[in-house]
């Protein structure tokens, strides 16, 4: 049974998502701001529903702190329209985005998703490769660690996991479609920037390669290929 901690304000939704959520077999704890949230967290939980606009401690800030020690995932909560609050969301180290409001359909499958996602990263070591190698890149899928040159790089698990679908694919040119399917499973929706920011954290979180050429690279109106060895 999957433990979710739900975070937000509003006592009517909690309440309502909470209901929901039992029903469907998952164990939840709530919390009605960020800094609540946050006295929760503990290796038990499984995801984290965070709403952005709350009291005392909004989503954004609790998203920040969680960062510092946790790798829980995150689903944001956002109002409609809010591209900055998702945008931010995703540069601080959120899985994914649902703008409010949003049918119980569409956020069961998103948190079950998130959930086979991180039930097959626990799993990699008896399921795949122990290690995958890329240049001076090492990534253990089944200890969540990412290495270069020795040297540990701190991801989320979606950056994890967007990193190892690339490396299993050097040089091809993978849609935006493909990658949010494999990576974050669901279908790209018109607008959406999961992808792009999920990207967009990785270069800046590699270091320099060995033979000076970029990591990842953009074809516009095609997607994103990582670069192979010369």
């Amino acid at each position: 049974m999957a433990k979710i901690l739900l975070v937000d304000d509003d006592t009517e939704l909690t309440s309502l998502l909470s209901d929901i959520l039992d029903m469907e077999g998952f164990e939840v704890v709530e919390a009605n701001n960020g800094e609540e949230g946050l006295a929760k967290v503990d290796d038990s939980i499984d995801l984290i529903l965070l709403d952005v606009m709350m009291p005392v401690m909004n989503g954004t800030e609790m998203l920040r702190r969680l960062r510092e020690k946790h790798e829980t995932p995150v689903l944001m909560l956002t109002a409609k329209g809010e591209e900055i609050d998702r945008v931010l969301g995703l540069e601080l180290g959120a899985d994914d985005y649902m703008p409010k409001p949003f049918s119980d359909r569409e956020l069961l499958a998103r948190i079950r998703a998130i959930l086979r996602r991180t039930q097959n990263r626990n799993t990699a070591t008896k399921a795949g490769p122990e290690c995958l190698n890329y240049q001076e890149i090492e990534i253990y899928p089944g200890r969540q660690e990412v290495l270069c040159h020795g040297n540990p790089i701190e991801m989320t698990g979606t950056e994890l996991a967007l990193l190892s679908y690339f490396v299993q694919h050097p040089g091809k040119i993978i849609a935006k479609n493909e990658l949010s399917l494999e990576v974050l499973g669901k279908r790209l929706a018109p607008f959406d920037r999961a992808i792009d920011m999920h990207v967009s954290n990785l270069r800046k979180k590699l270091p320099e390669r060995d033979d000076g050429k970029p990591w990842i690279k953009t074809l516009r109106g095609k997607g994103y290929l990582l670069v192979e060895d010369a």
